[in-house]
């Protein structure tokens, strides 16, 4: 069996953390004295990383721009503790179980690095993984595929694979030069037709399957 290198998002594909998100973007938007977001609207800002959420999240409630930097701050202070509300999604820690035996697992987000390994943590599936990239590692965010590839570099040598969920993920994939699992569950804005990808599914239970269909085919 050929050793691959997997390397997942986070947000919307190994766990459901909209819940969470938009709990802090609604305290911050109350102590702005401005309505809630959606979860819907939670949704379709998440993706480009926490300082695009913000920025959506701020025109969207008509907050001048000149708030956004103490805003940005107000949410990474509290996006650390913000966990409680988030789930893996059904499946995941078998896979990522089943996986982590025969390949070297990763997780490359825009997801700031502090939150993430938080949650990763509190959701006890850090074990899992041999690198971690967040949204604040690198100067650059996805879709540069520089958080990518030095997710892979970091995981030692052979073939690669992205698993994600978004529009965002397969662009990345698609720059890096890599094949893209997509998962059809999680915060796609279009469909899974619009999105560039090798091979889609809904489920984690057929993940390992898929996986090893992918690098069957090279």
């Amino acid at each position: 069996m050929t050793r691959a290198r997997i390397v997942f998002d986070l947000d919307g594909t190994l766990i459901d953390s909209a819940p969470d998100i938009r709990g802090v973007a609604n305290m911050l938007l109350k102590q702005e004295g401005k309505a809630p977001i959606t979860l819907a609207q939670t949704h379709s800002f998440i993706g480009n990383g926490m300082p695009v959420f913000v920025q959506k999240m701020s025109a969207l409630r008509e907050i001048p721009e000149d708030r956004h930097s103490d805003l940005v701050q107000k949410f990474e202070d509290a996006y650390h503790g913000a966990v409680s509300l988030t789930e893996c999604y059904p499946g995941v820690g078998e896979t990522l179980d089943s996986l982590h035996g025969a390949h070297c697992l990763g997780i490359c987000t825009n997801k700031p690095i502090g939150p993430c390994k938080a949650v990763l943590k509190h959701l006890k599936i850090d074990h899992f993984f041999d690198a971690v990239f967040g949204g604040d590692s690198l100067p650059v965010r996805k879709p540069d595929p520089a958080p990518l590839q030095a997710t892979f570099e970091a995981m030692g040598t052979g073939p690669c694979l992205y698993v994600g969920d978004s529009e965002v993920d397969a662009e990345t994939a698609q720059r890096a030069g890599v094949p893209f699992l997509l998962f059809t569950e999680g915060y796609l804005k279009t469909t899974p037709e619009q999105t560039p990808h090798r091979i889609k599914f809904d489920s984690f239970a057929d993940l390992p399957r898929l996986v090893e269909q992918v690098l069957s085919q090279g």
